[in-house]
């Protein structure tokens, strides 16, 4: 069952004893996604629906897999509810069950779960081969979160500004979406900020967006700015990895490079000058310009064309194509030792 399927499903009947939140691979997609923001939309439901406020001391607890021992959260699990029907159990990151070793315990309980208590568990990662999921199939149900796709994030926008009791025009759910992106975390920043903003009217339009909602990819550009400036390849994949995700296309990331190359290029050659620049581009690019100088940007730019040349002519993966460029651009730059004549 996919996850807004499940969350409407909430309440209607008594829950599995097992529920097990975790990504999923869509048809056609190259891998298996995981939205995060659906699983905990899911997890709160579950908490609201099952746990009595005034009893939850006594009837939740929740645990991280890989800070608490796998028996420990079985001795909570088999404990009978006090003064409740059942008692509910969260646990998270329990992608550290992937190996049989790993969950211990826990293997053994899922062969045999408790009637009494509701266990939630949580991954951000899932083998379908393992153990660990194989039996949390067989004794519950298994939730998928994939990641939305475009379209059903446009709907899900328009869904969420009906609960806050506002219409959306058409343009201003494309852009909430061109400048949030899919992932739902930052699309519902998005959806709070701008009804915040309008305040008692009744209907968003596009121009209340521009107004109150930040460019998330444009805020992404800068981090990937900032992790090549600071050398630091892995964040800069990261930022790279995000910006793919809002749906940004590879000649599209790659012209975007380019132009950050072209502005930190004008500031290292005006110097001390002020360069022929917007002053908060110049601010920005400055600390790629004092790491690469004059001479490495130059290299940066053939680096650039090599990239181009690649994914239009040998037919490698776009992306993969533009993380070895970032990977490159991100190094560190070895300075050459002095030697004593």
């Amino acid at each position: 069952m996919e996850v807004l399927e499940f969350i409407q499903s909430i309440g209607h009947e008594a829950p599995a004893p097992v529920i097990l939140l975790c990504p999923a691979k869509r048809p056609r997609a190259r891998e298996a996604t995981y939205e995060p923001f659906l699983a905990e939309r899911a997890i709160d439901r579950l908490l609201e629906t099952y746990i009595d406020p005034g009893m939850k001391d006594l009837t939740y607890a929740g645990f991280y897999a890989d800070e608490t021992p796998p028996g420990q959260i079985v001795m909570e699990a088999q404990t009978l509810p006090f003064l409740a029907e059942r008692r509910v159990v969260l646990v998270r990151n329990t992608e550290r069950y992937r190996t049989d070793s790993g969950a211990g315990a826990m293997l053994r309980y899922l062969a045999s779960p408790s009637e009494t208590t509701l266990l939630i568990l949580v991954a951000s990662q899932i083998d379908k081969r393992t153990k660990f999921y194989k039996l949390c199939d067989k004794a519950g149900l298994v939730v998928e979160c994939p990641a939305l796709r475009e379209g059903e994030v446009a709907q899900w926008v328009r869904n969420e500004a009906k609960t806050k009791g506002k219409r959306i025009a058409p343009n201003a759910v494309r852009e909430i979406v061109r400048r949030a992106g899919t992932h739902l975390g930052d699309v519902n920043n998005a959806i709070n900020n701008v009804a915040a903003y309008v305040g008692d009217a009744p209907e968003i339009n596009e121009e209340h967006v521009l107004a109150a909602c930040a460019d998330v990819a444009e805020e992404e550009i800068w981090s990937l700015t900032d992790a090549i400036a600071a050398s630091r390849p892995d964040t800069a994949l990261q930022a790279l990895r995000r910006l793919v995700d809002l749906g940004k296309h590879e000649d599209e990331l790659l012209g975007t490079i380019n132009w950050l190359l072209k502005s930190a290029y004008a500031v290292a050659i005006a110097g001390s000058s002020r360069p022929a620049l917007n002053p908060f581009v110049a601010k920005k690019v400055k600390p790629l310009a004092d790491k690469l100088g004059v001479n490495k940007l130059r290299d940066a730019f053939a680096l650039c064309t090599d990239t181009h040349f690649m994914i239009r002519s040998t037919g490698v993966d776009g992306v993969l194509a533009l993380e070895l460029l970032v990977v490159k651009l991100a190094a560190p730059i070895r300075r050459r030792q002095a030697t004593r004549p």
